[in-house]
């Protein structure tokens, strides 16, 4: 690969290429960082512009599922919350925040 031994070694009276030495110093710090760009960083954008876009296109009548667990239906949607309708109980409407919620499910338009 490269010969950082050479370089760090090499003599007063044989100086390598100080451009080849810089080079070769600072090559594989890019490489490490583009890997590590494409490994780490780059999914982790995709998955943050996913879950953003499937919060802003929650609507009245999916289906969620909360970061707790629960099951419920969506029966109010406002900037930052939802209003959600938990089990067969028409009284269980719990306001909650829209990043509470990790899975939508979108209603049909048959039954909606």
């Amino acid at each position: 690969m490269f010969n950082l031994f050479y370089v760090a070694t090499a003599t007063a009276g044989e100086q390598p290429n100080s451009m080849a030495a810089i080079l070769s110093m600072v090559l594989p710090l890019v490489i490490l960082f583009a890997v590590m760009y494409f490994l780490f960083i780059r999914p982790q954008n995709k998955e943050q512009k996913r879950v953003a876009a499937m919060l802003n296109d929650i609507a009245v009548g999916d289906s969620v599922v909360t970061t707790g667990g629960f099951y419920g239906v969506v029966l109010d949607v406002t900037d930052d919350d939802v209003i959600v309708e938990f089990g067969n109980n028409k009284n269980c409407r719990i306001p909650m925040r829209k990043s509470a919620i990790a899975e939508v499910e979108k209603a049909d338009a048959a039954t909606a």
